[in-house]
């Protein structure tokens, strides 16, 4: 009984650290890191920098000097020098992307601990903030990077004459509310998000088949995005208890 109980709290010990690597994540990728950055992750002293912020964020956000985030720096750095040499593009975007993530679960399978020991210990109802958090991050500003990413090799073939950066904002804009609205229990209502953007953007694309299917692509493309970071998000919350890991001792 009495191992069965501490084996349970090793689980959401588990979890609790992964959330807090998630976010740490989140925002070393994708808030803390310039574009240039990311461009010239080639060079050593960028690679470094950027190792730097990586180890910085995880330290933060689990409040722990604990060797094991060194080795995940490390390996986050040379995830991204492979990438930057052999994966460019949406699909390489994504491998890099499914490595980390796969990277901070091993971690926190080896040191599920890593949180509960740190200078966080005690506050288990953070790792739901944290996972709300970086879904966020990751349905918003990684939506924002994965969907430019997947419309590039498209994007000279049209001509977008709207506001500068306007896209951008309205693909932000849009995430950010599918997100709000699947975590809220109020799915239905991207139906009508959809039907509003169809609206506003046909006296825009009707009389343009290219620009059309460009933008078609692109609306499923970060929708989809979207969905898929809010119900990811809600399956993480669901490892984690609200009010912080229950008591239990025999």
């Amino acid at each position: 009984m009495a191992s069965g109980a501490a084996g349970f709290r090793k689980w959401f010990l588990m979890w609790e650290t992964f959330a807090a690597l998630l976010l740490a994540h989140a925002l070393a990728d994708f808030v803390l890191q310039p574009a240039g950055m990311a461009r010239g992750n080639r060079r050593p002293t960028i690679l470094l920098a950027h190792g730097g912020v990586v180890l910085a964020t995880a330290i933060a956000a689990t409040g722990s000097l604990h060797p094991a985030l060194f080795a995940l720096a490390g390996a986050h750095m040379a995830t991204d020098y492979a990438k930057a040499r052999f994966g460019q593009g949406f699909a390489g975007f994504l491998a890099d992307q499914a490595v980390h993530v796969l990277t901070l679960a091993v971690v926190a399978v080896l040191a599920p601990t890593i949180f509960a020991e740190g200078l966080w210990a005690g506050e288990a109802r953070l790792s739901a903030l944290f996972v709300l958090a970086a879904g966020a991050i990751l349905a918003v500003r990684a939506g924002g990077f994965a969907i430019g990413q997947l419309m590039q090799p498209w994007a000279e073939a049209v001509t977008l004459d709207g506001l500068p950066g306007g896209g951008r904002a309205i693909g932000h804009l849009e995430r950010g509310l599918i997100f709000l609205m699947v975590l809220g229990g109020m799915a239905e209502g991207i139906g009508f998000l959809i039907a509003a953007k169809s609206v506003l953007r046909f006296g825009t694309v009707r009389e343009e088949a290219k620009l059309s299917e460009y933008v078609i692509i692109g609306t499923l493309a970060s929708f989809a995005w979207a969905l898929v970071a809010a119900f990811g998000t809600l399956a993480l919350l669901s490892h984690l208890p609200p009010l912080g890991i229950p008591d239990f001792t025999p």
